[in-house]
């Protein structure tokens, strides 16, 4: 039998799954229950139980862990059941889970010191129909992260909400096939930033009121880089105007307001089908990593993009913080729908332009685009004018197999 955590204030529905296989249970729990009982719920799981939040708030001091395979927490609802840690005490997750084959869905984490909900090292996890959120607005003080999957596997986010990361409200590192959909971010610095990861899908959300609306880099002195084979399809990304808080020396912190969507330093982009409007520096940008850097491994410079079929409203009025003057300067106001800067390695250009690293455009005729041209304009500030001429990026690259997972019945 499945011990009885604590008598009279946990209700038990023990399942057996047939002779001689493991029991699991069914860990039920309500606010009045109190925190010490959710607490000892996380830390007494064990394999294939569930846990159950009923309808309400708990106020908590300390971040919960799971590290007990096949778990499924389940709230009532991203509105009626509420995890609160504005009163933490420490600086670390309001949820961390190290295990596998987790589904978390149903519930709202409010108010982390640190990030919201973060796994790291799990296969097959499942974060569905949750709501992170700072519920005082955009503030430096916010944690970084609202949904958080590090050097994770087999990973689906869909029906998600995110408010008020300072850093990234839906972010994905370090990770390997990858589903993210059909949720919001808003009010972040970066809606949804997919970081030095290998298979991505991500379609169906909408990125509003963030600095950045959807981000796809790859970045230097991480275990896992060269990130590669990314779709990011039917999503929404417009009316991105909130001003960049993120604390001072977080690489998205020169992210310009108004920017729609970002790809630096990743290999094989597909953007297509998504929509596009009211991001005041630039809808779509292409870009190299700027910073210095120290990692041998390290390719700083974007290969093989291929951007066709999206629709863009208006945008680019408004260039934000020294990128978006920069980009202004050298392509002018209004910004156009898609900026590339330019920015090939040097001592390998012709390797660069290899038809399987080269930048494709295939949009509709009155969609505006610069090559900004930024290693030449550096190198002959007086000669070298932007390439406008989007018929000069005509073709097309083989479009990535869709990201399939194991817990995912629509895929």
């Amino acid at each position: 039998m499945k011990r009885n955590l604590s008598a009279g204030a946990l209700a038990l529905t023990i399942g057996v799954f047939g002779a001689g296989f493991a029991q699991a249970a069914e860990i039920r729990l309500a606010p009045e229950d109190g925190t010490d009982k959710l607490i000892e719920a996380f830390i007494m799981v064990e394999e294939g139980d569930t846990i159950l939040l009923g309808p309400g708030r708990w106020d908590l001091a300390d971040g919960l862990v799971l590290d007990a395979d096949g778990v499924t927490v389940r709230g009532a609802g991203a509105e009626e059941t509420v995890l609160s840690f504005k009163g933490q005490t420490g600086s670390g997750e309001g949820l961390l889970v190290t295990s596998d084959d987790v589904v978390l869905e149903d519930f709202a984490v409010e108010d982390t010191k640190g990030d919201g909900i973060k796994s790291k090292g799990s296969d097959v996890i499942t974060f569905r129909n949750l709501r992170v959120e700072w519920t005082g607005g955009p503030d430096e003080k916010n944690g970084a992260y609202g949904v958080y999957p590090v050097s994770s596997r087999n990973v689906l986010i869909e029906g998600v909400t995110v408010r008020g990361a300072s850093d990234a409200g839906i972010y994905v590192g370090q990770s390997q096939d990858i589903v993210v959909r059909n949720s919001l971010a808003e009010f972040n610095v970066a809606g949804i930033e997919i970081e030095n990861c290998y298979r991505a899908d991500v379609y169906g959300n909408m990125a509003r009121h963030n600095t950045g609306g959807i981000l796809i880099f790859d970045l230097p002195n991480l275990p896992q880089q060269g990130g590669h084979d990314i779709r990011v399809f039917d999503n929404d990304s417009v009316d991105n105007d909130t001003p960049n808080f993120a604390p001072e020396g977080n690489i998205v912190g020169g992210v310009p307001m108004g920017t729609g969507i970002m790809v630096m330093a990743n290999r094989n982009v597909h953007i297509f089908g998504n929509r596009l409007a009211n991001n005041g520096t630039v809808h779509v940008i292409v870009a190299a990593y700027p910073n210095d850097y120290d990692d041998d491994n390290y390719m700083f410079v974007p290969r093989g993009v291929y951007i066709h079929g999206n629709t863009y409203g208006e945008g680019g009025t408004a260039p934000d913080n020294e990128m978006g003057e920069l980009i202004a300067e050298r392509t002018g106001t209004p910004v156009p729908d898609i900026v590339w800067d330019g920015v090939t390695r040097i001592p390998e250009w012709l390797t660069w332009v290899a038809a399987e690293n080269r930048l494709y455009i295939d949009e509709a005729e009155d969609t505006t685009f610069a090559n900004a041209k930024m290693i030449s304009h550096m190198l002959l500030p007086w000669s070298v004018s932007p390439d406008r001429d989007i018929s000069n990026y005509a073709g097309s690259l083989p479009e990535p197999a869709p990201v399939e997972l194991p817990q995912d019945a629509e895929g």
